[in-house]
């Protein structure tokens, strides 16, 4: 079990990012979730096994079709199982 913190930059906002990473986690088997920030990034918190969080990052850097990724910062972190699913958060 690992977690990784992804902070994605760009028009990643209003292009059913959060949606298409949610479906993805959940078909992943990820836990976690994914929220918009106030300064038009998009955070993805995640945990699961290190195969599937790498699948993640992987889309976190094309996005869904609408959108135009400029940069995404991956920060590992010690995993918290506190999740029992993948969600959106508001």
């Amino acid at each position: 079990m690992k977690r990784v913190r992804l902070l994605v930059s760009g028009r990643v906002q209003g292009v059913f990012f959060r949606a298409h990473t949610r479906d993805l986690a959940q078909r992943l088997g990820l836990s976690g979730f994914v929220r918009n920030l106030p300064d038009g990034r998009v955070e993805i918190v995640a945990e699961g096994e290190e195969a599937a969080l790498e699948e993640l990052i992987s889309f976190a850097h094309r996005g869904p079709p609408l959108a135009q990724v400029t940069g995404v910062e991956v920060h590992w972190e010690p995993p918290s199982g506190g999740f029992s699913d993948f969600s959106i958060r508001y």
